[in-house]
């Protein structure tokens, strides 16, 4: 987990993205698949020689006395970008979370379908990763797996009126906290991005408890990215906890 994070990934965050630069370019299908990412840059080797890959299937998890996550968001200006890879949100000045004594102020939220993160074997439809940044730029990760269900009313704005490939545009003021359900029990381990550069050092929570969308949420952003999910990696030895509530 101390391992210093990369040139690629301080580059990374410096374009506002959780993606590497657009070239070499990669995807999910065909020959940019991730089965292949690490053939196309050199750069991008981790993505197969990594031991502490992320996404994982969560099984097994032993319960810690684990730190409560201390989300301290607020309402921030947002913008919706289509980077090619995904629809991310960023946020420049919403807040951040602290666990225990580490601090990080949150950068981005994005979007994958189906989940990358698995828990006993099952995916939900869709997967939001809130991704931030610590001084010292170590990153930690919150996942919320969305289910189908209700309408989403505080995602609204953000699924009628999805970018297409290479745009963005303005949203009204957002308050990240509407993306977090009413508990905020967890699972967590070390692993890293889930795109190229594949950087490891980064710190995963998954929330135990998923929200809402509705059906037709689901299918708009299916419609811009049928499927953007990095299949589960080895675990490696990994030891994966859980918090007591």
């Amino acid at each position: 987990m101390k391992r210093i994070l990369s040139g690629a990934l301080a580059a990374l965050f410096a374009s506002g993205a959780m993606a590497a630069d657009p070239h070499p370019h990669w995807g999910y299908q065909g020959e940019s698949a991730p089965a292949h990412w690490a053939e196309l840059d050199p750069g991008f080797e981790a993505c197969a020689l990594g031991h502490m890959q992320s996404p994982i299937d969560i099984r097994n998890a032993h319960q810690a006395d684990l730190p409560e996550i201390d989300f301290d968001y607020r309402t921030s200006q947002a913008e919706a970008v289509n980077n090619g890879h995904t629809i991310q949100v960023n946020l420049p000045d919403s807040g951040g979370i602290e666990i225990g004594d580490a601090h990080y102020a949150l950068a981005q939220f994005h979007f994958h379908t189906p989940s990358e993160e698995k828990i006993d074997g099952a995916s939900f439809p869709m997967e939001v990763h809130l991704v931030h940044k610590d001084a010292e730029g170590h990153l930690a990760v919150v996942a919320v797996m969305l289910k189908q269900g209700r309408k989403n009313a505080a995602l609204e704005e953000i699924f009628d009126t999805l970018p297409a490939d290479g745009d963005s545009h303005a949203l009204h003021a957002l308050n990240p906290a509407v993306l977090l359900p009413a508990k905020h029990a967890y699972y967590t381990y070390a692993g890293s991005l889930t795109t190229p550069p594949c950087s490891e050092g980064v710190r995963w929570q998954v929330l135990k408890q998923p929200i809402e969308v509705s059906e037709s949420q689901i299918e708009a952003f299916r419609k811009r990215y049928p499927m953007n999910a990095r299949p589960v990696q080895p675990l490696n030895g990994r030891e994966v906890q859980e918090s007591r509530s």
